[in-house]
């Protein structure tokens, strides 16, 4: 299978390229890059930190689509966006690991997705979808005397707050409560706020350092607190769970699948 990656010289571009070099059954299809970029030209094993690939970094969009039987992207929601465009055309698939998509995005995504296979989400760690299942579970066998809120830390360069796996977070436990996320949120506190609200689901976001992503499901009762946890070490485990995404989606039909759908939970 022919795997080719999008955003090849970013930092999980170049793990994603590393994965499936080293993955058996798997033909690296070439990477791309916006043009010019300063990785242009450069052997794309060496991007990977391994042997010369024989293959180079290059701004052929459509050549890589044509060249793959699906592609791996974690970039900006919009050129994600009009990436997903071209790959529907061609009828080829796209795992996307972008997050900080707006609603209005997520809107289009899901349309796009009806011409294509796609497999999407915040998080692509085995462990981080267990914890979204955990969560559900958890909020669905507690009453709103329980108080909600989750913690993620990320490093200093990321750019969008809270983060997809903390909305992911949100939205998995405001569906055990049977409640939308949007009508219960609460993204900040500052200043004299007043009580919290019974029901709300809370977020707090931390930014520094290199941490790669740590988050915290937090349930508060009257003396006595249930927390749900998952910190990653290795920003190499999403590389390797979108490439268990990419072996899944060849050959699905056209829509819409999460790595609930990839990992059979």
């Amino acid at each position: 299978m022919a795997v080719g990656i999008i955003g090849c010289a970013g930092r999980m571009g170049r793990h994603n390229l590393e994965v499936v070099l080293a993955s058996p059954g798997l033909r690296l299809a070439g990477g791309v890059e916006r043009a010019g970029h300063p990785a242009l030209g450069q052997d794309l094993g060496i991007l990977a930190g391994r042997e010369p690939a024989g293959s180079v970094a290059t701004d052929d969009l459509a050549g890589l689509i044509q060249a793959s039987d699906v592609l791996i992207e974690f970039s900006a929601p919009e050129p994600t966006l009009e990436h997903l465009r071209q790959v529907a055309k061609a009828g080829k698939a796209l795992v996307i690991g972008t997050t900080g998509f707006s609603a209005e995005q997520v809107q289009v995504l899901e349309e796009l997705a009806r011409s294509c296979p796609v497999v999407w989400a915040a998080n692509m760690s085995l462990g981080v979808n267990l914890l979204l299942g955990l969560a559900q579970r958890v909020a669905a066998s507690l009453d709103v005397e329980w108080d909600i809120e989750i913690l993620e830390m990320h490093h200093r360069h990321k750019v969008d707050a809270p983060s997809g796996t903390a909305l992911a977070l949100g939205r998995a436990v405001a569906a055990g409560r049977l409640v939308a996320l949007d009508e219960v949120a609460v993204r900040s506190r500052d200043g004299i706020t007043g009580a919290r609200p019974e029901g709300s689901i809370g977020f707090a976001t931390l930014r520094g350092g290199d941490v790669i992503g740590d988050h915290v499901v937090m349930f508060a009762g009257e003396g006595e607190r249930i927390e749900l946890a998952h910190r990653a070490s290795d920003r190499k485990l999403f590389a390797r769970g979108a490439v268990r995404a990419a072996r899944w989606l060849a050959g699905r039909p056209a829509g819409l699948y999460g790595m609930s759908d990839v990992l059979g939970l």
